[in-house]
């Protein structure tokens, strides 16, 4: 019989020597998953107090008062950096135009103040967009048309978000980050916001938002559902790719300072197509139903809830994102923060 020396397979190169330990997968480890990286969406409404959000385990509508404390504990206690603050209004204040949006009085204003007063060291970011404003639930001016249809009006409702957008900058928002996917608002919002002495508010583009499936819980929690119509003649189409890469290179050339994919998961090819086009940052919206497909799992045993969760974010990073929105980003701090 051979001996066992004789028994070994002589190979020279062996994948598994950098895998033996935790040591050594840690020094030749790839991606790096960090709180930095991660950006906590919020929502603020007009009522008192806090309510949990049914569609969104874990995550809450905030008063004025109540999220500016909460986002101090996040800076202080998790080390979460950046939150982006979408309005809950009541039906009352919504209307065809979507004119509470830049009321400089309106809930997201005053809670870009009470942040700043509260923690001036927390990054603010803003949703840009009229849906939550609008009766229609749609992100920009709708005209309705004789067949009963309805068109979203490109260059009018550009026209409402740079007024939305300079109201949330004279609140004091860091970031700025439209999410209507209307054609040449980046220009439109760089301009305006330039000419008003407010060259240092940063713009994050939703560049390649696409018209998914997986927003349901987010407009549960927001009640921002179309009223009537959907978004497709301004959301990409999820077959897609390319054109991912024109509005890429579109927003970078108005003066986009970040780049966005989303969904997250479901577009890790567009994420890295992006990441190999421009220079700019790239982030990437693990969207609500992404965050509940995992809850749900997890809820049901099926799944570990933290080690799903930091996998999908892992995905995302190796795909080629600078940062991630999450609404586990509270959690995610805090399971990295045990790990250290």
């Amino acid at each position: 019989m051979k001996g066992k020396e004789e028994e070994k397979m002589k190979l020279r190169k062996r994948p598994r020597r950098n895998r033996k330990s935790e040591e050594i997968r840690g020094l030749v480890r790839e991606t790096h998953l960090g709180v930095e990286q991660l950006i906590y969406p919020m929502f603020v409404w007009e009522g008192e107090g806090e309510e949990e959000i049914e569609s969104l385990p874990g995550n809450k509508r905030w008063s004025v008062e109540g999220i500016a404390k909460e986002c101090k504990r996040l800076y202080e206690e998790l080390g979460l950096r950046c939150v982006d603050l979408f309005g809950v209004v009541g039906e009352d204040k919504k209307s065809a135009d979507g004119r509470a949006a830049w009321d400089d009085g309106g809930v997201v204003q005053r809670a870009i103040r009470a942040i700043k007063r509260a923690v001036p060291g927390m990054v603010v970011m803003t949703d840009v967009a009229l849906d939550p404003y609008s009766t229609y639930g749609q992100d920009g001016i709708v005209k309705e048309l004789e067949d009963g249809s309805i068109e979203v009006m490109n260059d009018e409702t550009v026209e409402a978000l740079v007024k939305q957008a300079l109201s949330h900058a004279r609140a004091g928002a860091d970031i700025l980050s439209p999410s209507d996917m209307m054609d040449g608002r980046i220009g439109a919002l760089r301009t305006a916001l330039d000419e008003a002495g407010m060259e240092n508010v940063s713009l994050l583009s939703y560049t390649a938002k696409y018209a998914s499936c997986l927003y349901g819980p987010f407009r549960g929690a927001l009640g921002s559902a179309p009223k009537k119509g959907d978004k497709k003649s301004y959301q990409m189409d999820p077959a897609n790719r390319r054109e991912a890469v024109r509005e890429a290179l579109l927003d970078e050339e108005e003066g986009a300072d970040i780049l966005m994919v989303k969904p997250a998961t479901y577009y890790l090819d567009v994420i890295t197509e992006l990441r190999e086009a421009t220079h700019l940052p790239i982030a990437a919206y693990h969207v609500s139903g992404e965050y509940l497909m995992i809850q749900a799992a997890a809820a049901s045993g099926w799944l570990d809830e933290k080690q799903a969760t930091l996998e999908a974010l892992l995905s995302i990073r190796r795909a080629g994102a600078d940062m991630i929105l999450t609404y586990a980003a509270p959690r995610v701090a805090q399971w990295l923060r045990e790990e250290r």
